[in-house]
């Protein structure tokens, strides 16, 4: 557990108090298929409208913790520290996106662990970072989402393959019967 920008301290002493245990996942989200929103996240270079994006001072004002996932959440705010002064930042919030070394761009950090995602932050060129924070409640209505979208284009693939079935069905009967009255009876 590290307090960005200010100090290392132990997980034991800033023990999580938004109902979040230690031992499971903050971003269980029970569903079947939790790939299609990881395989999205990890496609996508920037937040999307309805994200959460914070532009932070360094330092940053946050101690970030990892979850069994390899998830990071921000286990406790600092009082006065940059992210609580957003009014944005809450304890238990997941996040979800890191800023690039330099530019505008941004990469997932969905279970990346926390190491990886300390570093990004510290390599960061300028005074500022961009984070994208997730409550809970928000990743597994996202998850839902992506799962609905990934399933409705799974089943287009198929209705489309069983309509190609169809028409290839029909075109070898066509050619059946054409072969069956040559020419059409003309000889």
């Amino acid at each position: 557990t590290l307090l960005m920008g200010a100090m290392v301290a132990p997980s034991a002493a800033f023990a999580p108090s938004f109902g979040v245990a230690k031992t499971s996942s903050t971003t269980a989200l029970g569903m079947a298929n939790d790939k299609d929103l990881m395989r999205w996240a990890r496609s996508s270079r920037s937040a999307s409208a309805d994200d959460r994006v914070v532009e932070l001072k360094r330092p940053l004002g946050l101690i970030l913790d990892e979850d069994d996932s390899g998830n990071v959440y921000v286990e406790t705010l600092a009082p006065r520290g940059n992210a609580a002064r957003t009014g944005i930042v809450k304890e238990g919030d997941i996040v979800t996106m890191c800023s690039a070394t330099f530019g505008d761009q941004m990469w997932t950090t969905r279970g990346v662990g926390l190491t990886r995602v300390l570093s990004a932050i510290r390599v960061r060129a300028g005074p500022t970072v961009k984070l994208v924070f997730e409550s809970p409640n928000e990743t597994v209505s996202k998850a839902k989402n992506t799962a609905k979208t990934a399933q409705a284009a799974q089943d287009a693939r198929q209705r489309a393959q069983a309509k190609k079935d169809s028409l290839l069905t029909e075109l070898n009967k066509d050619e059946q019967k054409l072969k069956k009255g040559k020419f059409l009876g003309l000889f």
